[in-house]
C-alpha cells in the first residue's frame, strides 16, 4: 500500500473497514458518556497523597465522621504495591513521601501499627531514609498533627505580600498554583499550629535514625543556593522574638487574598493543593467549620471526591472544560456532522463557559481583556492558554445557530492570547513572564515547580490553532513563536513535553503546529522530529515513554506502549507527512494496527501507565479520556488519508 497514492486496493479497502469500525465504535462510546448538559467529563487520576491530605485535613477540622472516610482505608489499601510502598506513578517502584502521606492517614484511620500492610510500608519507608528523607510538603502536613516539628519547616516570611507591584519579586513572580498554594500557607507557616486528632497519634517509628536523632536542620547544598538556608535562618528569629515586620497586615493581606479568591463553588483555583492550604489558613484563623466560606470549602472539596460502593479517593483537579474540547475535535475529525444537535449542545457549554472577568494575569498584563478557558468547571481567576486553544479549535469546527457569536468569543480570546506572549516568543500556562527560576532553589520549592515559563508545547497549541482555524495574530508574534520552537528543538529532533509524558507529546504537539503554520519554511524541523518518532516506535507498533524520561533523558520515547502514547505518535507523523509528502508508511500503519488491536469490544482502550504531567519528577496525572478521544482522532486522521 502507497498511503501516498491513497490506492483503492484490496489491502487498502479491509483496512479502512477495519479502521472504519473502530472509529464506529470509539464514536459511540463517546456520544454515549456525554453528561445531559452537553459537557465530557472523566476521571484524573494522581497519587494517594491527595486523598491522604483531604483525611487530615477532615481530622484537623472534625468533619471527619460527616464523610465516608471509612472507605479511603480500602482505596489505600489496594494502592499499596507488593514492595510495601505507593507509588507515584504507576510502575515507579514506590515513592517515600507519597508512602509517609499513606502511611499517615491509615493511622489517622484507626489501622493498629501492627497491621500487616503498615508493617511492609514500614519497612520500605524506613529502607528509604524515612520521614527526615521526604518532601517539605509531607513534613508540613505532618508537623499539622505534631509527627514533626515546625523547626525543620521553611519560612516563608508573610510580609511578601505588601511588596509593591514594581519591586522585582511579588507573589505574582510564582507561578498560578504555587501562588493559590503558598499564601494562605502564609498564615499556617506564621501560625505552625499543631492540632489534636482522633486517634491521636506519633509517626515516631517511621524515622530511620531514631526520633531522638532527628535533625530538623534544612539542607546545604555546597553552592550559592545555600544563602537561601542562612534567610531562613533569619526569619526563624525574627518570628521567634516577635520581629517579624508589619506581621499582622501581612497576615490581614494574605486572609483577604484568599476570601477573595474562593469561586462561587466554594473552591480555590480549582486544584486541591489550593483548596485544603485555603482551608488550612481559615483553620489556622480560628474560623469554625460552620462558617459559610469553611462550609463551601469543605463541600468544594466533596465534589471533587469519587466514591464507589467500598472506596472514596479524591482528584488532585476536574477537567471537563479540556476533555468536552477534545471530545468534540475527535467526534468531529472522525466524521460527525458540524451541526450534530450533541455536538452543538457541548460547544455550547463551552461558550458559556468562557472567562471574561480579569484574573490574577493582569497584575504583569496590563493590555489584555479578558476572553479565555479555564481547565475545570469554574475558575474565573486562572485561564490557561493550553485549554483556550483547544476550546477555539473545537468550537470552529462546530456549525453553531449563531456563529457570529461564536466567531465573536474566539476574537476576544485570540485577542487575550495574543497579549499573553512571553517575552522569548513562547507562551506559558498561565501567566507572563513567570519565569524567575531562582525560585526553585527555596528550600520551601523541593517541586521545582514554583514558575510557570513558556514551554514548546503549550506554544505549538497557539501556533496549531492560528493555522488550523485561519486566524489572524500579528506577524511579528508568530514569527517569534515559530523561532522558540525552533531554539527548543533537542539535537536529536524531539521537542521536550511539560503537560505531558513527555518527548512523544512534546514533539507530536510541535509538529501539528509546525505543519499547519509554517509548512513549507520548515521542511527540516518537520523531518527531523518525525524520523525521531520513528525511531522511537516500539516493536509491537506502539509508542511509549516512562514518566522517568523527565528524570534521565536517556529514557526519551522508551516506555512500554500505551493507547494515547501511540496516537500522539500518529498524530505527528501525520501532521509532518502532509505537511512535507514524506509519509513514514510503515511507523504509520504498524501504529494504526497497535490501535486497532488493543481497542476493546466497547470500542474504548485500556493503558495504567500516568501520561498526563502535573511537576515534571514529581507529580503526574491519568486522564481517563486521554486513551479514548487520541487514538479516535489518530485513526480518523489516518481514515481522511486514505480515502
Amino acid at each position: 500500500m502507497q498511503i501516498q497514492d491513497r490506492n483503492s486496493s484490496p489491502q487498502v479497502t479491509e483496512v479502512l473497514n477495519q479502521v472504519k469500525d473502530a472509529i464506529a465504535a470509539s464514536q459511540d462510546y463517546l456520544m454515549s458518556i456525554q453528561y445531559p448538559e452537553g459537557y465530557w467529563w472523566a476521571e484524573l487520576e494522581s497519587n494517594v497523597t491527595i486523598t491522604a491530605e483531604v483525611v487530615l485535613l477532615h481530622k484537623i477540622w472534625g468533619t471527619d465522621k460527616t464523610r465516608p472516610l471509612h472507605k479511603v482505608e480500602t482505596y489505600l489499601r489496594r494502592q499499596q504495591r507488593e514492595h510495601g510502598g505507593w507509588e507515584l506513578f504507576y510502575g515507579d517502584g514506590g515513592d517515600l513521601s507519597t508512602s509517609v502521606e499513606a502511611y499517615m492517614a491509615l493511622r489517622l484511620l484507626g489501622v493498629s501499627i501492627d497491621d500487616p500492610a503498615l508493617i511492609r510500608g514500614r519497612e520500605f519507608i524506613l529502607k528509604r531514609g524515612g520521614i527526615s528523607k521526604s518532601r517539605i510538603f509531607t513534613k508540613l502536613h505532618l508537623a499539622l498533627i505534631g509527627c514533626y516539628d515546625w523547626r525543620g519547616i521553611p519560612s516563608i516570611p508573610p510580609w511578601i505580600m505588601l511588596l509593591p507591584e514594581n519591586f522585582p519579586f511579588t507573589i505574582y513572580e510564582m507561578s498560578s498554583w504555587a501562588r493559590s498554594s503558598t499564601v494562605p500557607l502564609l498564615i499556617v507557616f506564621d501560625k505552625k499550629p499543631v492540632y489534636c486528632c482522633d486517634p491521636t497519634i506519633n509517626l515516631d517509628e517511621l524515622y530511620s535514625e531514631g526520633i531522638e536523632n532527628v535533625k530538623y536542620d534544612l539542607p546545604k547544598t555546597g553552592d550559592w543556593t545555600d544563602i537561601f538556608v542562612w534567610l531562613d535562618g533569619v526569619f526563624k528569629f525574627a518570628q521567634d522574638y516577635n520581629l517579624v515586620p508589619l506581621r499582622q497586615e501581612s497576615l490581614q493581606a494574605a486572609e483577604r487574598w484568599v476570601l477573595e479568591r474562593q469561586e462561587d463553588s466554594g473552591d480555590w483555583g480549582g486544584i486541591i493543593p489550593a483548596m485544603l492550604n485555603s482551608l488550612l489558613a481559615l483553620r489556622a484563623l480560628n474560623y469554625e467549620a460552620v462558617d459559610p466560606i469553611v462550609h463551601r470549602g469543605l463541600q468544594s472539596v466533596d465534589n471533587f471526591a469519587i466514591e464507589t460502593e467500598d472506596t472514596y479517593h479524591v482528584q488532585p483537579c476536574i477537567s471537563p472544560v479540556w476533555d468536552t474540547a477534545w471530545a468534540i475535535r475527535a467526534l468531529v475529525e472522525s466524521g460527525l456532522k458540524a451541526d450534530d444537535p450533541r455536538l452543538v449542545k457541548g460547544a455550547q457549554w463551552l461558550l458559556d463557559k468562557q472567562i471574561l472577568d480579569y484574573g490574577d494575569w493582569a497584575v504583569k498584563n496590563k493590555q489584555g481583556t479578558p476572553g479565555g478557558w479555564a481547565f475545570e468547571f469554574d475558575n474565573r481567576w486562572y485561564p490557561d492558554l493550553d485549554d483556550s486553544a483547544v476550546v477555539v479549535m473545537a468550537l470552529d469546527q462546530v456549525k453553531m445557530p449563531n456563529e457570529d457569536l461564536k466567531n465573536g468569543a474566539i476574537r476576544r480570546c485570540v485577542r487575550w492570547m495574543a497579549t499573553m506572549q512571553c517575552k522569548d516568543g513562547g507562551w506559558g500556562a498561565f501567566d507572563l513572564d513567570n519565569d524567575q527560576n531562582w525560585l526553585n532553589f527555596l528550600p520551601y520549592a523541593d517541586l521545582k515547580a514554583m514558575i510557570d515559563p513558556n514551554t514548546s508545547d503549550v506554544t505549538a497549541r497557539v501556533l496549531e490553532m492560528l493555522g488550523t482555524c485561519g486566524l489572524i495574530m500579528d506577524s511579528n508574534r508568530v514569527q517569534k513563536a515559530i523561532a522558540y520552537l525552533e531554539k527548543e528543538q533537542e539535537p536529536d529532533g524531539s521537542w521536550f513535553g511539560r503537560w505531558g509524558v513527555n518527548y512523544i507529546y512534546g514533539t507530536s504537539g510541535v509538529l501539528s503546529a509546525l505543519a499547519v503554520i509554517a509548512p513549507e519554511t520548515h521542511q527540516k524541523e518537520l523531518k527531523k522530529g518525525a524520523a525521531w518518532l520513528v525511531g522511537c516506535q516500539n516493536a509491537d507498533g506502539g509508542w511509549g515513554e516512562t514518566c522517568f524520561s523527565y528524570n534521565d533523558s536517556s529514557l526519551k520515547g522508551k516506555g512500554d506502549s500505551t493507547a494515547s502514547q501511540t496516537a500522539w505518535g500518529l498524530i505527528g507523523l501525520l501532521a509532518a507527512g502532509e505537511a512535507t509528502g514524506e509519509f513514514f508508511k510503515t511507523a504509520i500503519e504498524r501504529g494504526v494496527n497497535y490501535l486497532l488491536k488493543t481497542q476493546r469490544e466497547d470500542g474504548t482502550w485500556d493503558e495504567n501507565y500516568f501520561t498526563g504531567t502535573g511537576f515534571p519528577c514529581h507529580f503526574y496525572l491519568k486522564y481517563h479520556l486521554y486513551l479514548q478521544y487520541f487514538p479516535l482522532i489518530a485513526l480518523s486522521r489516518y481514515q481522511r488519508l486514505l480515502t
